[in-house]
C-alpha cells in the first residue's frame, strides 16, 4: 500500500521532535492554503508563490509524514481523511502563531508596548508608583507587567527572560547581567517605642550587639546587608524571626520581639522608633539591572533611559 511504502521513507516516530517541527513548519501554511481552496493554482496565486514551489512543498510534506493528505482530481484536490485530521491541528497551530506574533508586535510597539519590570517589596508603596507616573507623562500608553520580589528571585527572572529590567539591591556583579547604581538609601535601626534606646536619635550599631534581631529571610538583599553591617560593627546578630516583608518586621519590632535594620517606611509606623545609625555607615545601594546583550524593544529602551536619567534622585524625599 502507498501508506506503508511512504511510512518507511517518512519521519521516524522515534525521531527528535525538534527535527520534525523544523521540517514541517515551513510547509504548514502552504498545506492550509491548498486545503482551503482545493486548487493548487488558485492557492499559489493567493499566496503569491510559484505553483511549482507549492506543489513540491505538498509532495515533500506527504513524504515526510508518510501519509496521503490530498486526493488529486485533475487540477483540483480534496482532503483525505488523514488530511482533514491534520488540517484541524494545523489551523489551530497557525492561529496560535498568529496570536503570538500579534502579541509580540504589540509588546514592542513604541507607543503602547509592554515593559516587564521587577522591584523590591520595599519600593512598591511609593518609589515605583512615582517612577511610573513620571514616565507615563511622556509615554501614556506604555503598559507594565509589575513583579515584586526579593533580589535573587528577580535576577533569576532576568536570566529566564521573564523580566526586562529590575530595581534591586545590592547592584549585581555578574557576567551575564548589567547593573547600574542609581541611588543609595539610608538604613535605620528600628526599636520598640519602650526600648532602652528609644530616647536616642542616633546610635552606633555596636550598641545593639546584645539585642535580638528580626530580619528578612536569607536570599534577600537586606538580609545580606544586615549581616554585613553587624559584622562590621563586631558582632553576629542573634536572629529570632525571619520574614519576607519589611512592614511585617516593623510589626514584630512594635510587638517587642526584637530590633531591625530597615529602610525608611513609606508611612510612619506607630509603636516603633527609627534611629540613625552613625557607625558603620548604614546604607544600601539601589540599582537597575538587565540581561547582558539584551536587545531592547522601544518601550523597554525608553524606560531604561528614564531610570538611568534618575541617577541620584531615584528615591522620594
Amino acid at each position: 500500500m502507498v501508506h506503508q511504502r511512504r511510512s518507511a521513507a517518512g519521519l521516524s516516530r522515534s525521531g527528535d521532535t525538534e527535527d520534525i517541527v523544523a521540517v514541517l513548519a515551513p510547509r504548514l501554511a502552504y498545506f492550509a492554503g491548498v486545503a482551503r481552496t482545493e486548487h493548487v493554482t488558485r492557492a499559489a496565486q493567493e499566496m503569491q508563490v510559484p505553483q511549482s514551489t507549492l506543489s513540491r512543498a505538498l509532495v515533500r510534506l506527504e513524504q515526510d509524514l508518510g501519509v496521503e493528505l490530498f486526493a488529486r482530481h485533475g487540477r483540483t484536490v480534496s482532503l483525505t481523511p488523514a488530511g482533514r485530521t491534520f488540517l484541524a491541528s494545523v489551523e489551530r497551530a497557525l492561529a496560535e502563531i498568529e496570536r503570538a506574533a500579534e502579541e509580540v508586535r504589540a509588546d514592542a510597539d513604541p507607543a503602547a508596548g509592554k515593559v516587564a519590570f521587577g522591584f523590591l517589596h520595599t519600593m512598591g508603596a511609593e518609589t515605583v508608583p512615582g517612577l511610573i507616573h513620571a514616565f507615563r507623562a511622556d509615554h501614556p500608553r506604555v503598559r507594565f507587567s509589575l513583579v515584586q520580589n526579593h533580589g535573587e528571585a528577580m535576577l533569576e527572572g532576568l536570566r529566564a527572560g521573564e523580566l526586562d529590567l529590575c530595581l534591586t539591591s545590592p547592584v549585581p556583579d555578574a557576567p551575564d547581567l548589567v547593573g547600574r547604581r542609581l541611588d543609595e538609601q539610608k538604613l535605620r535601626l528600628v526599636v520598640p517605642a519602650d526600648h532602652r534606646l528609644a530616647g536616642r536619635r542616633r546610635v552606633r550599631l555596636a550598641e545593639a550587639a546584645d539585642e535580638t534581631f528580626v530580619t528578612l529571610e536569607p536570599g534577600y538583599g537586606m538580609r545580606r546587608i544586615t549581616d554585613d553591617l553587624c559584622r562590621q560593627a563586631g558582632f553576629t546578630p542573634r536572629v529570632a524571626f525571619e520574614g519576607e516583608e519589611a512592614e511585617t518586621l516593623r510589626g514584630l519590632v512594635a510587638a517587642g520581639l526584637g530590633v531591625a535594620l530597615l529602610p525608611p517606611p513609606a508611612v510612619p509606623r506607630p509603636g516603633v522608633v527609627e534611629l540613625t545609625v552613625t557607625a558603620p555607615r548604614a546604607v544600601r545601594e539601589i540599582g537597575v539591572a538587565w540581561p547582558a546583550g539584551q536587545v531592547d524593544t522601544p518601550p523597554v529602551a525608553a524606560f531604561k533611559r528614564f531610570l538611568l536619567s534618575r541617577r541620584g534622585r531615584l528615591l522620594p524625599g
